[in-house]
């Protein structure tokens, strides 16, 4: 398929919005809402993606709301839980026999902690990624991806790193602290959100996580899930056409990106229904998938 833009992803954004419609809205306002939805969505270019349109409806519920869900509190919350668990999960990093590919599992897990993809994120199933992350038939991390990406790694001097959300970020410092280690002629990026969407990281839970600490951290200028190239600001353009190989986390960074010819190592969870059918896995199954 040549086409960012899938069926199955119009008819899921539109239950989630009429899901997190306010309680207690008037009818002429919800009919008004609806018909600006569905002309947002009937009119969505095919080269466009989900992603994009989420931030379109926001727009339109900020509009005729004022307002959309804020995610401060939980992603306030799940950066100082991972932070709590940082030196432990370090430790066994270091402690194991292939210490990068340990941290690449660690960040694969922590990609669970997505508000927008996940119904209800709960802790004690985090615990229990955390703890299986061995398992081989939830690791999805085959060994000729793997091998391909030490290969890049060793040979390329500008590594880029794409985000995704807060909390899963202490793992991705976990594993940019390892490549850094490994690849010391890597001049390593990375690019958060310039603006708040969702549980996304931005440039303040890079700060409060001490993301800054293993790499050279930017905002990417806009508020979109995933990374949008057209929306990029000119410092993150310059930066990505820079990049010599790219990180990218999530399953927004792939929809956005999946039919960009760089050179990317996409790695993320196995979340929604069109994402395990498409790679033929259970939900929750790690991929690490050369773009």
């Amino acid at each position: 398929m040549s086409t960012l833009l899938r069926s199955e992803c119009l008819e899921c954004l539109a239950e989630k919005q009429l899901h997190a419609l306010p309680a207690d809205v008037a009818e002429e306002q919800k009919l008004e809402f609806l018909q600006r939805m569905f002309a947002i969505l009937a009119k969505a270019p095919k080269e466009t993606c989900a992603p994009v349109l989420v931030q379109d409806l926001n727009e339109l519920r900020r509009e005729l709301f004022g307002e959309i869900e804020d995610y401060s509190e939980e992603k306030s919350h799940y950066n100082q839980l991972m932070l709590q668990k940082e030196q432990a999960i370090r430790e066994k990093i270091h402690s194991s026999e292939d210490p990068l590919l340990k941290a690449l599992r660690f960040a694969l897990v922590g990609n669970y902690i997505d508000f927008s993809a996940v119904e209800n994120v709960e802790e004690a199933y985090l615990e229990k990624l955390l703890e299986e992350i061995e398992s081989p038939e939830k690791n999805g991390v085959t060994k000729e991806t793997y091998e391909k990406l030490k290969q890049d790694l060793s040979e390329k001097q500008q590594l880029l790193y794409l985000t995704d959300n807060a909390g899963e970020g202490v793992l991705d410092k976990l594993f940019l602290e390892v490549i850094r280690e490994r690849y010391p002629q890597l001049d390593i990026r990375v690019l958060v959100r310039g603006k708040p969407v969702l549980n996304d990281v931005t440039m303040e839970d890079a700060l409060e996580i001490g993301l800054q600490k293993v790499a050279k951290v930017y905002d990417n200028g806009n508020g979109i899930a995933g990374t949008w190239l057209p929306d990029f600001s000119p410092q993150a353009k310059m930066i990505w056409e820079e990049a010599e190989v790219i990180i990218a986390k999530g399953q927004a960074n792939y929809e956005t990106l999946r039919l960009c010819e760089k050179n990317i190592y996409f790695l993320f969870l196995c979340k929604c229904e069109m994402f395990c059918r498409n790679f033929q896995v259970p939900r929750f199954t790690g991929a690490l998938v050369h773009g």
